[in-house]
């Protein structure tokens, strides 16, 4: 396949339009060919055609803005033009100077330790005294606390930066600088109707800040703090004491992790991050992917995503999060070793009660008379840590806003998930008066309220819901690239796909459009519950191996004719490498 015309023949009809007598479980659609799509491929003939048209699909319709997403840059990383930066940096160089204790304070998921480590580790290596907060889930809860505050200030904390939390917070940061501290707040998430009176303010969302892009996570905000402090000690003469690169690993990691979109400057930090991490992994980091199998070299950004990222949020969420920032500060592989299977542990606990909690969450589900406009799944017996997981499974399962709600004595702690189709964070906003605290994301969110509220926010998200839904095919959605042969599956399609990555939220691995597909062998494999199938790829050719997880039973036989819509992947083997097409959804014609 190369050209343009090889993209745009003999495009089968919408799915939507196709009468299947083996339905897809989810929405297909296809990406069709726009006036950027030939533009791009018109004016970066060194590409394969495939791949003007996967950027096209993400909105870059302009060379440069194709090329810097190819070559992962991003035009301006001027920390400075963030509001906020130079009182919070002019803030703690005089903290630095005069030796007063600096605290940090952050969340206890994965985004917000990175962040906290990195902080540290900059602050320590411009010379300060550093003191490191992160509530306990369980105990205390998500968000800053003044108790806790004033336990810093009881320490002799005089300067505090929050990372990942803080801008809801208004009411905790006021009693701080009652007590003589001054506080800086860093946090990506959506702002409140009145910002907290704090010295310094950094999140790109506020109306005022003239920086370019708004989607960093918790840890790519720190980071830019970081940067502002490192310059000016740099401009101002100081020998350089650490470098911007060196702290780039966690940048990585928590941006995955956090699920922010990776476009932008998220996706520069985020290369480079793997780059350091392929190349000089901080010993924590290092033990985790030995126990994870994965030679540092091959690290990827799936690998953050469904390795790193979840053994480090297993910390906060099963017991206390001091642990990764054990690990995260280790300087050495025997330090590291200790908090790195203190972690393994965890995260298999981590894994078990999730599991528990799904099956009460399925066997109630299974109780109800049809899907509600949003599910509240809510239980004395559901951990605190597994919550979001719990609300995003039932998300993922049932296309619908999903609620996880712990039900601890008066109170009703909290996770919600949420669709595109529906603004979490706006819908909670607009109840605040039933909430102790809140916060979060359009996609995400979390809560704490009186436990004799939790009826009327379930009545009444559903029926903003119900309004908001109505008329939308509720089934989750596959944006599909481009429609391919069997036999477009090839070497130089896998290579392209590689100058794409890192691949994540918001520049997802591209999937293809198989249609009609001849299956020369099928079988069921992993005791059943997987398909395995090999498609026909023409006379001559290869044949090419696809996978379908959780497929197993579906009724097909070689010979027969599918649709299978998939990703390309490269796997290996006993030392061999070939080409497999992991399919996310497929469906067999009625004719």
């Amino acid at each position: 396949m190369n050209s343009s015309a090889s993209l745009r023949r003999d495009l089968p009809p919408s799915p939507d339009l196709i009468a299947w007598r083996l339905a897809p479980r989810q929405r297909w659609i296809l990406a069709e060919p726009t006036a950027a799509t030939d533009r791009l491929i018109a004016q970066m003939p060194d590409l394969h055609p495939i791949v003007p048209r996967i950027l096209a699909g993400l909105g870059l319709d302009s060379v440069i803005a194709a090329r810097n997403h190819l070559a992962c840059a991003w035009p301006d990383d001027n920390p400075f033009r963030l509001a906020g930066m130079a009182e919070a940096v002019t803030r703690l160089r005089s903290a630095l100077r005069d030796g007063e204790t600096i605290a940090i304070y952050g969340d206890y998921d994965a985004d917000g330790v990175t962040a906290v480590a990195l902080m540290r580790q900059t602050l320590e290596a411009l010379g300060g005294r550093v003191l490191c907060y992160v509530p306990h889930r369980v105990r205390e809860g998500y968000g800053v606390h003044e108790q806790a505050l004033m336990s810093l200030a009881d320490q002799g904390a005089r300067v505090v930066v929050t990372v990942d939390c803080g801008i809801r917070s208004g009411e905790e940061i006021a009693a701080a600088q009652r007590r003589g501290m001054d506080v800086i707040i860093t946090d990506h998430h959506a702002l409140p109707e009145d910002l907290p009176q704090a010295l310094a303010v950094i999140n790109p969302h506020r109306p005022d800040c003239r920086y370019g892009f708004t989607g960093l996570a918790g840890v790519g905000l720190a980071f830019k703090l970081a940067q502002g402090l490192l310059r000016v000690q740099s401009q101002v003469g100081s020998s350089s004491v650490i470098d911007e690169e060196a702290l780039l690993d966690l940048v990585a990691l928590g941006t995955v992790a956090d699920v922010v979109p990776l476009v932008g400057e998220n996706r520069t930090l985020v290369a480079k991050g793997l780059a350091r991490l392929r190349r000089a992994p901080r010993p924590g980091l290092a033990a985790l992917l030995t126990a994870m199998a994965v030679a540092p070299e091959a690290v990827t950004s799936r690998d953050l995503a469904y390795g790193l990222g979840p053994r480090l949020n297993a910390a906060g969420r099963m017991d206390d999060a001091d642990v990764a920032l054990t690990l995260l500060g280790s300087v050495d592989l025997a330090a590291a070793a200790v908090p790195a299977r203190e972690l393994e542990l965890r995260n298999q606990a981590r894994r078990a009660a999730l599991e528990r909690a799904l099956a009460q969450a399925d066997a109630r589900m299974a109780e109800l008379d049809g899907l509600p406009s949003v599910i509240v799944e809510s239980s004395e017996d559901l951990p605190l840590g597994v919550m979001g997981l719990v609300a995003g499974r039932l998300l993922e399962r049932h296309y619908r806003p999903s609620l996880a709600v712990r039900l601890e004595g008066d109170l009703a702690r909290g996770s919600a998930r949420s669709i595109p189709e529906f603004d979490i964070i706006t819908a909670l906003d607009g109840m605040s008066e039933l909430f102790i605290r809140h916060g979060g994301h359009a996609r995400a969110a979390g809560f704490t309220l009186p436990r004799a509220a939790l009826p009327e926010l379930t009545v009444r998200l559903r029926g903003l819901a119900g309004e908001a839904l109505a008329g939308h095919d509720l089934r989750a959605s596959l944006r599909i690239a481009a429609r391919l042969a069997p036999a477009d599956m090839d070497w130089s399609l896998a290579a392209a796909l590689q100058a794409l990555e890192p691949f994540g939220e918001g520049n997802p691995k591209p999937l293809f459009w198989l249609p009609r597909a001849r299956l020369r062998q099928v079988r069921p494999v992993g005791d059943g519950r997987h398909l395995k199938m090999v498609l026909d790829n023409g006379y001559g050719r290869d044949p090419i191996e696809a996978i379908a997880f959780g497929r197993g039973g579906e009724p097909l036989a070689a010979g027969d004719e599918v649709d299978l819509v998939g990703s390309l992947e490269i796997g290996e083997w006993q030392g061999r490498r070939r080409l497999e097409l992991k399919v996310a959804d497929l469906g067999q014609r009625a004719e």
